[in-house]
């Protein structure tokens, strides 16, 4: 017996709901990788500024800096809101880390 099961737009998958936070984490870094971003995870003076981090350019390069002292789930708002910037429609994600990049997209237009 096959189950179907559609799942509204602009709710999680169950595969979303399910997956760990570092492992969302982790895949964000590895499309980094592919686009050739560096992500580096600083100390930030919290005293100086209530950032988690964000994207920037150094010496021509893109670099995500994300907070060492930001949540896990800061991180990946970091990471999603940074590579939202760029063009990967031609390239494999996995179809989890897209749906959140385009859900993303959508909750914050």
């Amino acid at each position: 017996m096959v189950i179907v099961c559609a799942v509204p737009p602009r709710e999680k998958s169950i595969y979303l709901l399910m997956m760990n936070d570092e492992v969302i984490l982790s895949y964000l870094e590895e499309l980094a990788e592919k686009l050739e971003i560096l992500v580096r995870d600083e100390n930030i003076n919290i005293e100086e500024s209530s950032s988690s981090g964000g994207l920037c350019r150094v010496e021509g390069k893109h670099v995500i800096i994300l907070n060492s002292k930001a949540s896990v789930k800061e991180k990946i708002q970091v990471m999603i809101t940074s590579l939202q910037q760029f063009d990967f429609s031609g390239m494999y994600i996995k179809p989890v880390i897209r749906e959140l990049l385009d859900g993303y997209k959508e909750t914050f237009q």
